[in-house]
């Protein structure tokens, strides 16, 4: 169906688990870890970490912090395409810690190029992304986390990732914005989906029985309800 994403998991040949898309014209073949082209640029895992390990270095050493030019900070655009496409996959196919590990890892390109890039198009160029790449983390830690039959925790998540895109709508285009963002807009229906699922705590559901006795004038009932709730105060 166009616009759905068919993917799967197949060995390599070298070994190693695979990812593979299927595009309009053929398959797309990622390595499932690392860099997804399996390229090792600078002898490292990727020319983010080349660029961050620089900056690590030249801080250590006293030296002013590193610039990177158009054509570096191009390739580490073109870089963190690999990436996407990747994190899309992993999402149909449920491996919530992998999309987890690389939209983290693309927010990391965009911190790098607003604070070190040469030119100001490419300080400003990828931060465009910025609210899709928190809403697809912030999905996966929040389905990983129902996985693990741990809806608050999911509830906790969203939140988190509603508060960062608050954050960087206000310092980029106000509240307005952030309420008419179709990101926001899908963290907070799957919100909604999920507060009715959570479990009501005893101390809640005795309140709710109270209030509920009081207000139907069953003064007995809602005396042994209250010493119930003060029982559950007093030896939490």
């Amino acid at each position: 169906m166009p616009g759905e994403v068919s993917a799967r998991i197949v060995p390599g040949l070298d070994g190693e688990p695979k990812v593979q898309i299927r595009v309009d014209l053929g398959i797309l073949q990622m390595n499932a870890t690392g860099r997804p082209d399996g390229q090792r640029p600078n002898n490292m895992e990727s020319l983010l970490e080349y660029h961050e390990t620089r900056l690590d270095e030249a801080e250590k050493e006293g030296r002013d912090a590193i610039t990177l030019d158009p054509d570096e900070c191009r390739e580490l655009r073109d870089e963190a395409v690999q990436y996407y496409h990747r994190y899309i996959a992993l999402l149909t196919l449920d491996d919530f810690e992998g999309v987890v590990r690389d939209t983290t890892r693309n927010l990391r390109v965009l911190d790098l190029c607003a604070k070190h890039a040469a030119e100001e198009s490419d300080r400003s160029v990828l931060e465009q992304f910025r609210p899709y790449l928190v809403m697809m983390r912030t999905r996966a830690l929040a389905s990983q986390a129902l996985r693990d039959e741990e809806p608050k925790a999911a509830v906790v998540a969203i939140d988190a990732g509603l508060d960062t895109l608050r954050a960087h709508y206000a310092e980029s285009g106000g509240t307005q914005a952030f309420d008419e963002s179709s990101e926001v807009q899908v963290l907070r229906g799957m919100r909604d989906s999920l507060v009715p699922k959570l479990p009501v705590s005893q101390t809640g559901e005795l309140q709710a029985r109270l209030d509920k006795a009081i207000a139907d004038e069953n003064y007995e009932l809602a005396a042994i309800l209250r010493d119930e709730l003060k029982q559950l105060k007093d030896h939490p």
